[in-house]
Order: C-alpha cells, then structure tokens, then sequence
C-alpha cells in the first residue's frame, strides 16, 4: 500500500510538472466581423478620395472720366478790345473684365497619418502619373471625420476641413503653356 502511494504521489508530481499549456487559437482583433465593411480606422489605413472641385470667378471693371477746364479773360480799353480763351480737356474710357472657371476631378488613395485630439483622422496622400512625357502630380493633405467614410472607404473632397490639394504638371505640354521670357518681363513692368 505504502508503494502505491509512493507511485500515485510521483505520477501526480510528474503530470503536474509537465502540465500541458493549450494556446488561444481565436484572437478578437484578427477576425473581422462577417458584416463589417472595410472603412479606415486606424493610423496606417488608406481612404479613397474622390476629388471634384469646380470653381468660376467673374470680375467687370468700367471706368469712364472726362475733365473740362476752361480759362479766359478780356482786356478793353480806348480802341483795343481783346479776348483771350483757353480750354483744357480730355476724356478716358476704360474697360476689363475677367471670367475664370476650373474644374478638376480626379480619384486617390489616401493614408491616415495621425489622430486629431477630438478622433478626426489626419490624411495625407501623393499621386504622380507620367504620361506621354508630361509628369502630373497630384497630392491631398486635410482633416476628416470617421463619420463621413462612406461604406465603400470613400469620402468626397469637399467633407475635408482643412483640405490642400494640389495639382502640379510639368512636361512639353506644360513648358509650352507660359509665355515667353519677353512676355513675362514686359508683363511684370506692366507694359504687356
């Protein structure tokens, strides 16, 4: 009897030292959810931005200005009767206007860079295509609000607070576009 005690008290001294250790095979943040959809959440994530921006400006200037000046005087005395008459004037009429429209639309990644205070995230993202020679870049900077995701991962350009978004090309296309070294130079004296 005294054996057998001696033996169950070192077998249960062996399977308590050699306890086998089970690992957790399901772990809560590696398993989305069956309905959940793919919206940023999170620094690292990307967001598409759809960019469509439309502006027009209109500015009309009219100026008309006439100025008349008129002096005279006379001298008479005896048999001399004499007159004297001068007139000064000129007239300007001037005119301009300018009417400007742009539009831009385009559609991009963007990366959550940071975390506002209040939980808006903080996008940055940069696009550069070169096509046909002419390198076009386009980049967008801004603050948005997880709210305004849509379910797609998509938000609209005009839901950015703070939003910079820049266009940028440079190419053949391009170079040809600005006026000339003369132009420029007669345009910043003003005289063309």
């Amino acid at each position: 009897m005294k054996a057998r005690l001696v033996l169950a008290s070192v077998l249960l001294a062996t399977l308590s030292a050699a306890q086998a250790q089970a690992d957790q095979l399901y772990s809560g943040g590696g398993w989305p959810a069956v309905a959940a959809d793919d919206r940023a959440r999170a620094v690292g994530d990307t967001v598409t931005v759809l960019i469509h921006e439309a502006a027009s400006a209109s500015s009309k200037l009219q100026k008309n200005s006439s100025r008349k000046t008129e002096f005279g005087g006379g001298v008479s005395g005896g048999s001399v009767d004499e007159s004297v008459s001068l007139d000064f004037g000129g007239n300007y009429g001037g005119k301009g206007e300018l009417v400007r429209s742009e539009q831009f639309v385009a559609r991009m990644s963007a990366e959550v860079v940071g975390l506002a205070p209040n939980g808006d995230f903080l996008i940055e993202g940069r696009q550069r295509m070169l096509i046909n020679g002419e390198t076009t870049s386009i980049g967008v900077r801004g603050r948005i609000r997880p709210q305004d995701i849509s379910a797609s991962n998509a938000i609209l350009s005009s839901r950015i607070a703070d939003a910079q978004i820049d266009y940028d090309g440079k190419g053949f296309v391009s170079r040809s576009a600005k006026p000339g070294i003369i132009n420029r130079i007669l345009s910043f004296l003003g005289i063309g």
